[in-house]
């Protein structure tokens, strides 16, 4: 099923091929942040966040953007301690990450997220929001950062 690959499992849908855009997701109970990546593959921009609360919806929206914004990979934060353990919200991560798959039909990847966060919080703080302020924003940051750190890794490939 999921192979470790690195620091990423992979799902593969049955997305399309040639040129990839990217969304990062940084999955919540509450809210759900999403990033997504410029066409040339090298930045990642945070959007507003979805609500995470109702599964079908929050795929239906997913699903959406992907055809919207032309996405063929979703990558998905891969919760984990810092010890690299897994939990009930890694095992979460990976049964949204195969639904995703299913329903888009885009390949999905997991990727590690450990401390994605706490760097978006340190971002948003260096841009002058307070950590109340930079609640409803933290999570789309969360996921730009995962995406970011996805991208940067994918250059460096050979």
């Amino acid at each position: 099923m999921a192979a470790e690959l690195g620091r990423a499992a992979r799902f593969l849908g049955r997305g399309r091929h040639g040129s990839m855009r990217a969304a990062g997701i940084d999955l919540g109970k509450v809210r759900v942040g999403i990033a997504i990546a410029d066409e040339l593959g090298l930045m990642a921009h945070p959007r507003p966040h979805l609500d995470g609360r109702d599964p079908r919806k929050l795929l239906t929206d997913l699903s959406r953007l992907a055809e919207e914004e032309g996405v063929t990979v979703f990558v998905v934060g891969l919760p984990r301690s810092l010890a690299g353990k897994e939990g009930p919200a890694t095992r979460r991560a990976r049964r949204f990450a195969e639904q995703l798959a299913k329903r888009t039909e885009r390949a999905v990847e997991l990727y590690d997220e450990r401390l994605t966060t706490r760097e978006a919080q340190s971002r948003l703080h260096e841009q002058g929001l307070s950590t109340r302020d930079s609640r409803s924003r933290v999570d789309s940051a969360a996921a730009a950062v995962l995406l970011q750190s996805w991208l940067d890794g994918r250059r460096n490939e050979p």
